[in-house]
């Protein structure tokens, strides 16, 4: 279990599932339990915690960096065609994403299941005040 530190989801506790080949984490909510998706997250924006999750029974063999990859679209050149464009297209969810989620979500549902209190961890919230910092003592 890492803590993500940037981003959208940051101060959520999420699942760490394996290393890519790019040097990133594949990390996962689960998305039932704190809404964070599958993501890739860079290893310097993440703290780990001493809480482990086996994640042997989740396959997630088929997610590479690839599979975050955005479709190309076709790119129109010149000033006019930029003012002329419509705006923007929101991003839409593909249903192979929204299986993989599942799939994932499933393997991980039922571990963390298992474990005592492990589903409320992981939807708190993590978060630091002022009153948190560590107190230098003299001697």
């Amino acid at each position: 279990v890492v803590i993500l530190l940037a981003g959208r989801f940051r101060g959520k506790r999420v699942v760490c599932l394996k290393a890519l080949e790019s040097g990133l984490l594949l990390v996962s909510g689960p998305y039932k339990i704190n809404g964070v998706p599958l993501r890739r997250v860079n290893q310097a924006y993440v703290i780990a915690t001493s809480t482990k999750v086996d994640v042997s029974g989740v396959d997630v063999s088929s997610i590479t960096d690839e599979y975050f990859s955005r479709a190309k679209d076709e790119k129109k050149e010149g000033e006019e065609e930029f003012f002329l464009g419509d705006a923007p297209k929101p991003a839409v969810v593909s249903d192979q994403r929204k299986a993989d989620q599942q799939k994932v979500d499933a393997g991980l549902l039922k571990v963390i299941g298992a474990t005592n209190m492990l589903e409320a961890y992981l939807a708190a919230q993590f978060t630091l005040t002022s009153g948190d910092k560590p107190h230098l003592m003299k001697f």
